[in-house]
């Protein structure tokens, strides 16, 4: 078992990196964007970035954002600029959500809350959001600025109304997708788009874009909630569970209660309200989920966010960039992280 893991992981890894490939130099450029920018004369903010870099990531927002520039035409300095605008935000939300969820690693290394403190990562999640303005501003492109304001607010609102639905059994489906359209697939639209902003393509192509971001936000994050069922604790980077034990409800366990499993709803139910999970419990929830095909729903609508984010490339020509984002929501759909 192990073995095979460790295959599927590398496979997915080299698949990723040949996605890629044509924009793998603008990538390392983004990051050391990321590091310059995010040196102060306040040591602990340096020390906390460079700690948040090196912990790695897919840095998927950024690269989407870079081959949607070149699909459209464009490839400069402004495309690496404004990919490292969005890793600072995505960054800047990772850092207040750990705190949020109290969760006590990131990428299977202690939450930058775990090391500093909540008074400090707070104020550094602050730094970072303001830092990706100051850095946006460089140009003189308010359109794309406008873009960005937009995206971060809706992902705090999403933030927000998740916090008011943490511990909720009862949350739908409705609510959870305005949740993940919020928090996840606002970012990836606007990651795309901008990329098409910098070229030279027609506002139809610029919306084509942005739906194409969206729907692969949606399925990155389906995918995501499936991981909390069917995930690895050495590929994820923290507890298998961790989603429903923190209060949040997910796609599987929403469609397992809609089902009318009584035993099911008694588990979650116990789940929430004690913040924990046997062994016992976790091995009879994986079991009811599997007899009333919960996973394979929730897997069913990420493959279908997925076919719409495709679909949408298709207001292009062929290309080597189109295929690479035409490949991307496979990638998506087979991650185990």
């Amino acid at each position: 078992v192990i073995q095979s893991y460790t295959e599927s992981s590398v496979e997915r890894t080299q698949a990723l990196i040949q996605i890629f490939e044509p924009i793998r130099a603008d990538l390392v450029e983004v990051e050391r964007e990321f590091l310059r920018h995010v040196e102060s004369q306040v040591d602990v903010i340096s020390k906390i970035g460079r700690y948040i870099s090196a912990s790695g990531g897919k840095r998927v927002r950024p690269a989407v954002l870079l081959m949607a520039a070149r699909l459209c035409g464009y490839s400069g300095e402004r495309a690496v600029r404004y990919a490292a605008v969005v890793e600072f935000i995505h960054t800047a939300t990772l850092v207040h959500d750990d705190i949020i969820d109290d969760s006590e690693l990131r990428r299977g290394r202690l939450a930058v809350h775990s090391q500093w403190g909540n008074d400090v990562t707070v104020l550094l999640g602050d730094f970072l959001y303001i830092k990706s303005m100051a850095l946006a501003l460089t140009y003189d492109r308010l359109d794309i600025v406008r873009v960005l304001c937009d995206v971060t607010l809706k992902m705090i609102e999403g933030e927000i109304y998740q916090l008011t639905k943490n511990g909720d059994a009862a949350l739908t489906e409705d609510e959870h997708f305005d949740i993940i359209r919020r928090k996840t697939a606002y970012l990836f639209g606007g990651s795309v788009q901008i990329g098409g902003m910098l070229g030279n393509v027609s506002t139809e192509q610029q919306d084509a874009l942005q739906q194409y971001g969206f729907n692969l936000g949606i399925a990155f994050q389906l995918v995501d909630d499936l991981l909390d069922f069917t995930g690895d604790l050495k590929a994820l980077g923290k507890p298998v569970g961790a989603d429903l034990v923190e209060g949040k409800m997910t796609l599987p366990l929403i469609h397992l209660m809609q089902q009318g499993s009584v035993r099911g709803e008694e588990i979650v139910r116990e789940i929430i309200a004690s913040r924990s999970a046997t062994e016992a419990q976790w091995n009879e929830l994986l079991r009811l989920l599997r007899e009333h095909r919960s996973i394979d729903y929730a897997q069913r609508r990420a493959e279908e966010h997925a076919e719409r984010a495709r679909k949408m490339l298709y207001a292009f020509p062929p290309s080597s960039e189109r295929d690479a984002l035409m490949a991307l929501p496979d990638f998506v759909l087979s991650r185990d992280r």
